[in-house]
């Protein structure tokens, strides 16, 4: 007997997908696929043997705002075109009370997600721009989705529309939640929020932005200084300018002043009178004393009025870079102007002076400064002391170090070190000792400088033991080596013929986080320079062997340390052959050709 085929009922979630044809979630394809009709032949047993069930249905699929028509990988911006899903989602954003359970229900139906970068395209469209609420409304539901996450450009985007209704409260609020979220900071959305934020007047968000851009190593273009610029253009436009000025100068950003500086005068803005001394300071810093004069120059010419601390600034930059005599008269014009130098002022002459070897005209300015009442810093002494100290004037500068328990000036560890280095210099290392224990005795901590002179002052006097003793209170103490204490160390074991304590201290330092990159350059170069040639290739076969550095390097250097000392012939000889960097094979073993092998044949 013939069976009648029956046709089977269609499921209820089948019947949902009979809707016309609509956007594809699939790239490179322009219209969804129209659900498969029913077979009016099928066997009722087919369903009774595959139920479908929500388990059943393949995970959704994350759409993004672009689709690629190219069929090749490509990020051409002529080869992208907006997702047809795009418009189907701004539609659904109409504001109503159910519009958060319509997107529930067209994304479920479609088995679809909405991406970051999808969401983030949406905030930015033309018609959800002027909707703050919906875009809130929208911008809410979509972090409810499964395994979902806002990137940072939802939150710029955000922002954006609530900038334009005004909505200071709510941009704080979502800011709050941008910073905790810990996003790397993008040129492009530095820019939108820098924009944004300066337009507003929010200061303390721009300045946090500012920061962030620097701490992600992200570049101020032109258009950050133009965006910048252009929202700082306002009632608040002075205070707003003097704290970027400020910001940037005290996070060391001094190339972001004088660009932020240029920028203004090129958009003929005024440029507020505290930024001028920043801008000066910064490149006084930098060593661009010349540049900083030219700042100064201008600022006098706009008619803003110097101060004792720009000129103390332009003096000490041009003293530290050996232009005393234009730091002298830069002194002399900031009292023809009227400003009375202050004790900093007269501290940073004397400096410049002891540091060029001008001692006698220093003291000559420490006599003014006593008859004249004017109030004399450590600083002041203590560059005095260090200046008759290198001189070999250590007899004076002691004298000047006890007139200041007379003149009530405490002494601070630059004074005791200055005292501690010129008496370590000229071979009283017991009498820098003795001040190394009363610089305890008065409360003045000891510096890792302070060890350093005095290791080395030891180890010149060779009385290595004690030098060690040092160094081990030193570590004990918790005070962290340096590069430069590290080298005092090498170079006094190293003479004294203990090249493998130094190298195993040199390994006991890694585990602190001092890694002195020229050390073993300086404990090859000071054993070449004392004759100890064989020394020095034993330790830079040792360097080599340990895997410690390239063969090559090695080779540069102990070519370079023996051209040093005179040695060129065996430097010659080491250039010219396959030392340290070749092989010799003996049988069937290769080995490396090793640097005592220049000493040995």
């Amino acid at each position: 007997m013939r069976r009648t085929l029956v046709k089977p009922p269609i499921p209820f979630f089948l019947s949902r997908l009979r809707s016309p044809p609509l956007p594809t979630p699939f790239r490179n394809v322009e219209s969804l696929p129209v659900p498969p009709k029913l077979l009016s032949n099928s066997v009722s047993i087919f369903f009774s043997s595959f139920a479908f069930t929500p388990s059943d249905l393949p995970p959704p699929e994350w759409i993004e705002p672009f689709i690629n028509l190219s069929g090749l990988s490509s990020t051409n911006p002529e080869d992208l075109k907006p997702s047809p899903w795009v418009s189907r989602i701004i539609n659904l954003l109409d504001a109503s009370s159910n519009m958060e359970s319509n997107l529930d229900s067209f994304c479920h139906m479609y088995l679809i997600r909405l991406s970051p970068n999808f969401v983030a395209f949406v905030l930015a469209s033309v018609e959800i721009r002027n909707k703050p609420d919906v875009a809130l409304r929208f911008f809410t539901w979509a972090a409810k989705q499964k395994k979902y996450t806002h990137n940072l450009e939802c939150y710029v985007s955000l922002i954006n529309v609530l900038a334009l209704a005004n909505d200071l409260a709510k941009m704080r609020f979502l800011f709050g939640e941008l910073k905790e979220m810990g996003f790397v900071m993008s040129m492009s959305s530095a820019n939108s929020l820098i924009k944004v934020f300066g337009e507003l007047g929010m200061v303390e968000e721009l300045l946090w932005v500012w920061r962030s851009m620097k701490d992600n190593g992200v570049e101020p273009s032109l258009y950050t200084f133009n965006f910048l610029l252009n929202g700082l253009v306002s009632s608040m436009f002075i205070e707003s300018a003097e704290r970027v000025f400020e910001a940037c100068y005290s996070e060391g950003n001094f190339d972001s002043c004088l660009a932020l500086y240029h920028a203004m005068g090129e958009k003929g803005c005024e440029v507020p009178p505290h930024a001028y001394s920043l801008v000066v300071g910064g490149l006084c810093k930098e060593g661009k004393c010349l540049e900083g004069y030219v700042v100064f120059e201008n600022m006098i010419r706009n008619g803003v009025k110097a101060n004792v601390a720009v000129y103390t600034t332009l003096i000490d930059a041009f003293a530290k870079c050996g232009k005393m005599e234009e730091a002298l008269d830069l002194f002399v014009r900031m009292k023809t102007d009227g400003f009375e130098p202050d004790e900093v002022s007269y501290g940073v002459i004397v400096n410049g002076l002891c540091k060029s070897g001008r001692l006698d005209e220093a003291m000559e300015y420490l006599k003014f400064c006593s008859a004249n009442e004017v109030a004399v810093n450590a600083m002041f002494y203590s560059s005095l002391i260090d200046g008759l100290g290198k001189a070999g004037r250590v007899d004076e500068a002691r004298k000047l170090f006890e007139e200041m328990v007379e003149k009530d000036c405490p002494r601070d560890s630059y004074c005791y070190n200055a005292l501690i280095d010129a008496l370590a210099k000229c071979r009283r290392v017991d009498e820098a000792l003795a001040l190394f224990k009363r610089m305890e005795d008065e409360g003045c901590d000891h510096t890792v400088y302070t060890y350093t002179i005095l290791i080395s002052g030891l180890f010149r006097e060779r009385k290595n033991e004690e030098a060690m003793k040092l160094w081990d209170m030193m570590i004990d103490k918790g005070i962290t080596p340096t590069a430069a204490s590290f080298r005092a160390l090498s170079i006094g074991l190293c003479l004294s013929g203990k090249v493998t304590r130094a190298c195993k201290i040199l390994d006991d330092l890694a585990p602190m986080g001092v890694i002195p990159e020229t050390a073993f350059e300086d404990m090859i170069t000071v054993l070449c320079k004392a004759g100890r040639v064989k020394d020095a290739c034993k330790l830079a076969d040792g360097i080599v062997d340990r895997g410690r550095e390239m063969p090559g390097r090695i080779r540069t250097v102990l070519i370079n340390a023996l051209r040093k000392a005179g040695n060129a012939d065996l430097a010659m000889k080491l250039m010219h052959s396959k030392i340290g960097i070749g092989y010799d094979r003996m049988r069937s073993v290769k080995r490396r050709v090793k640097f005592r092998s220049l000493v040995e044949s």
